[in-house]
């Protein structure tokens, strides 16, 4: 079973060596984003909600890159860089996701690329 790379310019270019997101078999695993605009690369906002929101836009792109959506995603990871803001988060989360909702991880990590308070992995199901 091959690797299909997935790219769109609708979403911030990898930083380094890893894709947007790639194909196997029935499912797309969704690198993780950050909050940058795919057009300045710079970081959108400064509060957890502003942030989670331009994740959200980013992984929105590379999903619809495939003809896909929210409703297709089977598990998310969510880093935060400070967990008392989950509470934020999880309300600009809820609206991207309806029930079934997917599984989900959450944890606190020291920094993250860009001074990011947030990134997001995904995988859906095609």
């Amino acid at each position: 079973m091959g690797k299909i790379d997935i790219s769109t310019r609708n979403a911030p270019a990898a930083l380094g060596p890893y894709s947007q997101a790639i194909k196997v078999g029935d499912f797309l695993f969704c690198s993780g984003q950050i909050p940058l605009d795919p057009q300045s690369g710079k970081i959108v906002g400064e509060d957890i909600k502003t942030q989670t929101e331009q994740v959200l836009k980013n992984l929105d792109a590379i999903l619809k890159a495939e003809r896909l959506g929210f409703s297709n995603v089977v598990k998310t990871t969510v880093f935060l860089t400070d967990i008392s803001e989950f509470a934020e988060m999880n309300e600009v989360y809820g609206k991207y996701f309806m029930s079934p909702y997917p599984a989900r991880s959450t944890v606190q990590v020291s920094a993250l690329p860009r001074g990011a308070k947030i990134e997001i992995e995904l995988i859906a199901n095609l």
